[in-house]
This record gives C-alpha cells, sequence and structure tokens, in this order.
C-alpha cells in the first residue's frame, strides 16, 4: 500500500469522505487521491515521492507557481509580528488599493475569508441595496457553497430553482432562477417577465466549474444592459478569473463593468482570502457604514494580506500575462495535435493561462454541450497523465491553470505525456 493510499484510509475515518472539499476525492476519476507533500515552482511532489508537472495550481491561486520567494519573505515577516489581531492593520489598506486600482469598477471593497462568503455577501448586499429578493444564476456556474447558490433549474429552459443539496430549504431555492448560460433568449425572458423583481444577476465571467467555458460575443454586453436597464445589480464572480486572464479580470478583457465583483484565489497569494467590492453607493450599505451585515474575525488577517499584496505587486511589476497566453496557446495547439493523430474527439477552450480539455467533438458553450463530454474517456486519460507524471484537476468538468513558473520544457513534457495518455484513452 503507498502512503498516499494509507493516508486517505486514514483521512475517511476522521473526515467526511477522507477530504476536504469533495473533488479532492478523485470520486470522478477513480482511485485513491494523491496526498501532496510539497510544491516547488511548477512541480509538486507527493507523499509516496512522485514529481508531477501541476497543472492545478491549488486550484488557481498560484500564478507565480509554488513557494514563489517573494510570497514567502512577506510571510516570514508577518510571522515576526503576529498572525491576526482582530484589528485593522496597515497592509490591509494596501491591498484594497492595489484592488481598485486593477479593478476600476471596484471603488471600495471589503475583505473575506473565501470565494464563498464573498460571492454570498454580494448577493446579500444585492438585495438588500435593491430591496428586491429574486437572483439569477446560470447553469453550470458555481459561486460556493451558499444556500442560495446551490440550486439546478428544473425540466424548464428557464424555471424556479429547485434544492441542489439536502440542508437547502427550498422556499430560499424557489428565489433564485437558474438560466443557461451563454443563450441570449431565456436570459431576455426572464427580465420581461421579472426584471422588476431581480435584485442581481451573479456569473461567472468565464466559466471555471463546468470546464473553462468563455462568454459568446455580445453576452456579457447583453447582460450588462437588462441588468442596467432593470436597476438589478450585475456580480461578476471574478474569483477564478480575477488577476489570471487580465490583470483587471474578465471585465478589463471584455470591457464589461459590473456592479459589484467577487474575488478570491490570487489576491491571496496561495492563502485563505476573498473580497466583494463595486460602487461606492452599493458598498456604503455594508455594516459599520450602512445596514447590510457582514462581519468576520479573521478578515483581513495579516497572512493572507501579505502573500495578497506581494503577489499583486509582483504581477505590477512582471506582468506575466503575454508569456503565459503564450505558453497556454503553445499546450493548446500540442495537445489537440495529440488528440487528433490518436482519432480521440477533443475540443480545447482556453482564456489565457485557464483552460480545458473537453472529450467531446461538439463545441463546449455552455453546460448543456460540456455534458457531451466522453467522462469514461477523460478519467483513462486522467490517470495516464498522472502515471506519465502530469497533475490534471481530476475531474471533466474543472477548468486547469498553467503558472508564470511554468516552463516550455514542461509543456514539451506535457504534450509527450499526452501524446502516449491519448493512444491509452
Amino acid at each position: 500500500m503507498s502512503k498516499s493510499e494509507e493516508f486517505f484510509r486514514r483521512a475517511q475515518e476522521v473526515i467526511p469522505g477522507g477530504v476536504n472539499s469533495p473533488v479532492r476525492a478523485f470520486r470522478a476519476v477513480g482511485g485513491h487521491p494523491l496526498f501532496i507533500k510539497r510544491g516547488e515552482g511548477s512541480h509538486i511532489w507527493d507523499v509516496d515521492g512522485r514529481e508531477y508537472v501541476d497543472y492545478v495550481g491549488s486550484w488557481g491561486p498560484l500564478i507565480f507557481g509554488h513557494r514563489p520567494p517573494e510570497v514567502v519573505k512577506a510571510l516570514e515577516e508577518v510571522l515576526h509580528i503576529g498572525t491576526s489581531f482582530g484589528a485593522p492593520t496597515e497592509r490591509e489598506v494596501q491591498l484594497a488599493e492595489l484592488i481598485r486600482k486593477f479593478f476600476p469598477s471596484v471603488e471600495k471593497v471589503r475583505l473575506v475569508n473565501s470565494g464563498t462568503e464573498a460571492t454570498m455577501s454580494a448577493i446579500r448586499l444585492a438585495r438588500g441595496f435593491t430591496g428586491r429578493d429574486r437572483i439569477v444564476k446560470f447553469d453550470g456556474c458555481y459561486h460556493g457553497h451558499g444556500d442560495s447558490l446551490l440550486v439546478k433549474a428544473g425540466s424548464g429552459v428557464a424555471t424556479l430553482g429547485l434544492p441542489d443539496s439536502p440542508g437547502v430549504p427550498q422556499s430560499l431555492a424557489s428565489l433564485t432562477t437558474v438560466l443557461p448560460f451563454n443563450n441570449p433568449d431565456p436570459l431576455k425572458a426572464e427580465f420581461d417577465r421579472h426584471g422588476k423583481d431581480i435584485a442581481c444577476v451573479i456569473v461567472e465571467p468565464v466559466v471555471g466549474n463546468m470546464g473553462c467555458v468563455p462568454p459568446r460575443a455580445g453576452y456579457l454586453e447583453l447582460l450588462r444592459d437588462l441588468t442596467k436597464r432593470s436597476g438589478s445589480i450585475l456580480i461578476f464572480d471574478e474569483v477564478m478569473t480575477g488577476f489570471r486572464i487580465a490583470p483587471g479580470g474578465a471585465q478589463q478583457r471584455y470591457g464589461i463593468d459590473p456592479d459589484l465583483t467577487a474575488m478570491g484565489k490570487i489576491i491571496g497569494g496561495g492563502l485563505p482570502v476573498g473580497a466583494y467590492g463595486g460602487r461606492a453607493e452599493i458598498m456604503n450599505h455594508v455594516a459599520p457604514a450602512g445596514p447590510v451585515y457582514q462581519a468576520g474575525t479573521l478578515s483581513g488577517n495579516p497572512l493572507a494580506v501579505a502573500a495578497g499584496l506581494a503577489t499583486l505587486r509582483r504581477l505590477e511589476e512582471a506582468d506575466p500575462y503575454n508569456n503565459l497566453d503564450a505558453m497556454g496557446s503553445r499546450l493548446e495547439h500540442g495537445l489537440i495535435a495529440a488528440a487528433s493523430k490518436a482519432d480521440v474527439p477533443a475540443r480545447m477552450n482556453r482564456v489565457g493561462s485557464m483552460f480545458t480539455l473537453f472529450f467531446t467533438n461538439q463545441d463546449v458553450i455552455d453546460f448543456d454541450t460540456a455534458k457531451t463530454s466522453d467522462t469514461q474517456r477523460f478519467n483513462r486519460f486522467f490517470r495516464a497523465m498522472l502515471n506519465e507524471g502530469v497533475y490534471l484537476p481530476p475531474s471533466q468538468f474543472e477548468a486547469a491553470f498553467i503558472s508564470a513558473a511554468h516552463t516550455n520544457s514542461d509543456i514539451d513534457r506535457t504534450i509527450e505525456a499526452a501524446t502516449k495518455a491519448f493512444m491509452k484513452a
């Protein structure tokens, strides 16, 4: 028995499912999860000593790879002064100022502890600001495990939400409408029927949680127009895309200013953090400035803020985005060529350094087309890539990430591994 198998056996006795977040359990791909011992740059090592090229990157935060020296130094400095005070610190102000510099639509920002906390707080704020209850989300988009967001559509194209998890009251889920992503007609119809009742629309502007799915031309513009005309709040969930696909996230890349933005991942430099922000007139409704309550003991804690500051400052100085896009393009062309040579149906969606290889012969534009993927073939491919020393997300429906620490050698090694893996898929 490997060390990973032994740790997983022990973990299942004390942790539900043996993991602290479901996708880590490898249920979608079979077998046992790897237990990771350490990371350096673009590589990780498991407890059995095997080395992998890492395309998970802690699910997106590690844009400079594992243990970038600036982040390590910043954390060491904080450890000498204290890890948490429950009181304001200078670094909180500096991080908020830097976020505002990158994201002009964010005039004021509140730091929290996770992406889930950011999205559920933004929705509460939108409801408090508008005085409305109904929200709209999109099928296949994941915004954390807040009750209003663990909702699936019913039998119709646009229906009242039904709870997607035990423990979510149907009365609350019924206030959420679920629409197909990238489809303008149901969106227009929903606003024609209920526009005056919609508090907010929340969307991943580039979806990462059905795999990487970019918006079709004009779709985000339509969202902006409909919400503005109805007096609804447009929330961009940029937990994944913020600082990832452009310095100013998807809103910079696509030229759309939302009313509120949820952030996480990269702004914590690998530590737990989240944030939500937007127009000052809306943010001034958050306590203690206004009546919409939200608080957190560890919000803005010195360790997370220091790691985030170090990461954003390096992004400002290094501007790695052209190189990230070039490596992404190199990987995309290599993988598609290898799949074609092996006669394996495949599509690769990529926006900058964020990508998913779908095992389907259809263009993936929404959750329904994503679900045409051959998940069993993906599972075989995943296992074969793991055996070749390449660590991909253990699910067909998750985005993968390239970091600035990845090299052309890493990309070439991955393409070579995929050439072999496609033959086994």
